[in-house]
């Protein structure tokens, strides 16, 4: 009986090992760490034709707060370098079917709809949505005061965080200490175009952005740690925002 106990106690260590191995190899495959919160954020895009913008903002200003009733807004921008006549926001969802139940929400809103919804779809030219999720070493943050924002869209080589979100991390952290711009999120997309990562900044004003990133070019540490993340970068496209006066993030 004690042989067939240790018989078996060991095929349990083995099994429990090949367990752990096959766990390891896993980790050891993976493109990224394990999403763990299920929030997310969906990037909207919206090309207005130009000689409908102005009308557009005035319907968005008179009529957000119906949208936002049923979700919660994270900020609201007009590109005004990198993207003309273009509009930005970004929303926030605890989980998928909590986006779906707010899209049907929103899609029953009489109101909503008549008066913004059907006013707004002959001023579109385009419509663009991204799902991204905030990087795990990241927090939302908020600045203090009002300013502009800096959309910098990362398209980075195939094979996901696993490859590249070390280098970024690196780069990032630098920009971050040496205090020449704000970091308000890095997030990378799961649904959209794939490998992209967007890093919204803030800056009190366009100048002072200027002169950080001049600072920036100049400093040793950030001038290294970018030299290094660029090995895994394909494209790069940035974009002045200026937020909407009811904008959360402003």
């Amino acid at each position: 009986m004690l042989c067939v106990r240790n018989f078996l106690h060991g095929k349990g260590i083995v099994r429990a090992a090949a367990t752990a191995a096959a766990r390891t190899q896993v980790f050891w495959f993976a493109t990224g760490p394990r999403q763990e919160d299920a929030k997310f954020y969906e990037f909207r895009t919206y090309a207005v034709k130009p000689k409908r913008m102005q009308e557009f903002l005035k319907l968005c200003n008179e009529h957000i707060h119906l949208r936002i009733a049923h979700s919660e807004l994270i900020g609201f921008w007009t590109m005004e370098l990198g993207g003309l006549n273009k509009v930005l926001h970004i929303w926030k969802y605890d989980s998928f079917q909590h986006r779906t139940e707010v899209r049907t929400k929103v899609a029953q809103d009489q109101e909503w709809q008549g008066k913004f919804i059907s006013k707004i779809l002959p001023m579109l030219d385009k419509q663009e949505n991204e799902i991204a999720y905030l990087v795990p070493w990241c927090q939302l943050e908020k600045p203090e005061k009002q300013g502009v924002y800096e959309l910098v869209t990362f398209q980075m080589k195939p094979g996901g965080p696993a490859l590249w979100s070390q280098a970024f991390k690196t780069a990032t952290s630098v920009h971050i200490h040496a205090g020449y711009s704000k970091l308000i999120g890095v997030f990378h997309t799961e649904y959209g175009v794939l490998n992209r990562v967007h890093a919204l900044w803030w800056n009190e004003n366009a100048d002072s952005r200027a002169t950080g990133r001049h600072m920036a070019h100049e400093d040793a540490r950030v001038v290294a740690a970018v030299r290094e993340s660029v090995k895994f970068l394909e494209s790069q496209q940035n974009a002045l925002l200026i937020p909407l006066p009811f904008s959360p993030l402003k």
